[in-house]
């Protein structure tokens, strides 16, 4: 039985608990019943707990004798997970347990996300509730949020007398001999450009790219790969250049955190030979230009019926031109990691306006800021609306961290080597918490989880063990 697949590993405490969890129901925004537990098993234990007006956790650990008067540490966890399946497997994430296999060195579900992103790092907090005794630790204040992953809003609703600690371990990384002290903030732009419809003239093409990688527009802006969109709008303004283009409808991207693989549009244009050896001319460009980067570029051009076109068709390739997009800036500290980046994302039509999002990053509040300003300005001298809600924050590295250096030297005390030190262009939820609690000096560390967010999600057993020992090591240097 998968339950007794688990019980047989190490550390058992820790994988008792996650047992438990895999069986409560807690897809973002429905993890009522996993906060819940949270709560009850500390209450069971004797230990104080909290449950906010969002049902975020906090527990209250005692020192150990003698940690009396050591600064108290907080080990923060998210209960909530990514329910996603394959499309051949039933399953129902409102009630079914997740089904668990041994594969090989790794834990996976059947057919499903694991949610050892985080359910892992909560049964390792409550492991530790269970086992203080058996370790020495200064106050502990074990907090447990709520929608990490469709909006951080546990983390967002912290009110500021919920915490008293100043030194933060968060147990949500997902690759074990790895610090993480950074990642980025970000915002959304919205740039929506009114048309109205003329009737057409020449021929009618369709103009797709496609081919591309695509991928995260955080962790993979740095490798530099193609935007589908930015793609669509240089061949188009190309084309311009040769003769009169007429834009019926353009549509790009789905996701605002990802790279657009794909871009397509309809066009109408005066000669369709000379047009399709322009676009065949780009196609060419663009292959040389991202070679390296990219395995394909295609730009595949089919006839189309258009019998309308915009009123506004030049300004939205001017536009399109005109937005940023990809690495602004490096981080001057760590090697390799972005400290601005911006992505247009999305763009779709509407039987009314062009609608763009796109989507900003930096670890620097000033560098976001003069970035969406950009974004803005470009929509605004286009003629558009463009919208803007509130960004989130950054958590700016600091690599003189005190709590980082006790954490680095621990690790070369317990395993030989050097952990890696990193930062991530991407939003974490200990930006959110670093924001609501000025002061907070913080690290991120965990076990090696693979392909977080999908059905092949995995956690590393090995590392399991070796990251709990790590963090009950830790707390005793603290």
């Amino acid at each position: 039985m998968a339950e007794d697949v688990l019980l047989s590993l190490e550390p058992k405490t820790l994988w008792k608990y996650f047992n438990e969890i895999r069986k409560i129901p807690r897809c973002s925004k429905q993890e009522e019943k996993a906060a819940q537990y949270v709560y009850d098993i500390a209450k069971k234990l004797g230990y104080e707990a909290v449950m906010d007006h969002v049902k975020n956790v906090v527990v209250k650990v005692p020192a150990s004798p003698g940690y009396e008067d050591h600064p108290p540490v907080c080990l923060q966890a998210h209960v909530d997970m990514v329910c996603e399946k394959n499309s051949d497997v039933e399953h129902d994430f409102t009630k079914d347990p997740i089904q668990v296999r041994i594969d090989g060195e790794y834990v996976k579900a059947v057919g499903t996300t694991l949610g050892a992103d985080n359910g892992i790092g909560v049964a390792s907090l409550l492991a530790l509730l269970e086992e203080e005794k058996s370790f020495l630790h200064p106050p502990l204040e074990l907090l447990f949020t709520v929608d990490e992953e469709t909006g951080m809003t546990g983390a967002f609703e912290l009110k500021g007398d919920f915490l008293k600690a100043r030194r933060l371990i968060n147990v949500d990384s997902e690759e074990e001999g790895t610090i993480y002290i950074g990642c980025a903030g970000g915002g959304d732009t919205e740039i929506y450009l009114p048309y109205k419809k003329v009737p057409a003239f020449g021929k009618g093409l369709s103009v797709k790219v496609h081919g591309l990688k695509g991928g995260h527009s955080g962790v993979d802006i740095h490798l530099g790969r193609a935007n589908a969109i930015k793609l669509l709008a240089r061949a188009l303004y190309r084309l311009s250049q040769e003769q009169k283009v007429g834009l019926s409808c353009i549509f790009g991207g789905n996701k605002r955190n990802a790279i657009p693989r794909e871009a397509e549009a309809l066009i109408t244009v005066e000669n369709s030979e000379k047009a399709m050896e322009v676009l065949k001319q780009c196609e060419e460009e663009f292959r040389i230009e991202y070679e390296g980067k990219e395995d394909t570029v295609l730009i595949e051009v089919k006839d189309a019926e258009v019998k309308e076109v915009m009123d506004v068709g030049e300004k939205v390739i001017w536009l399109l031109m005109a937005l940023p997009h990809g690495v602004l800036a490096m981080n001057a500290y760590i090697e390799g990691l972005v400290d601005t980046s911006t992505n247009l994302a999305v763009i779709s039509t509407t039987m009314e306006r062009v609608e763009i999002f796109q989507n900003s990053r930096s670890s620097i509040v000033s560098a976001l800021e003069d970035t969406r300003r950009v974004v803005e300005a470009s929509g605004r001298l286009a003629g558009a609306v463009v919208e803007q809600k509130g960004s989130y924050p950054s958590w700016r590295p600091n690599v003189k961290s005190p709590l980082l250096t006790i954490a680095k030297n621990s690790y070369k005390e317990m395993f030989g080597v050097e952990p890696k030190v990193m930062a991530i262009h991407a939003g974490l939820e200990t930006a959110v918490i670093g924001s609501k609690f000025p002061g907070m000096d913080m690290i991120s560390v965990g076990p090696t989880v693979n392909f977080p967010h999908s059905p092949d999600e995995r956690v590393h057993i090995g590392s399991v063990e070796k990251f709990y020992r790590y963090l009950k090591e830790l707390l005793q240097k603290l």
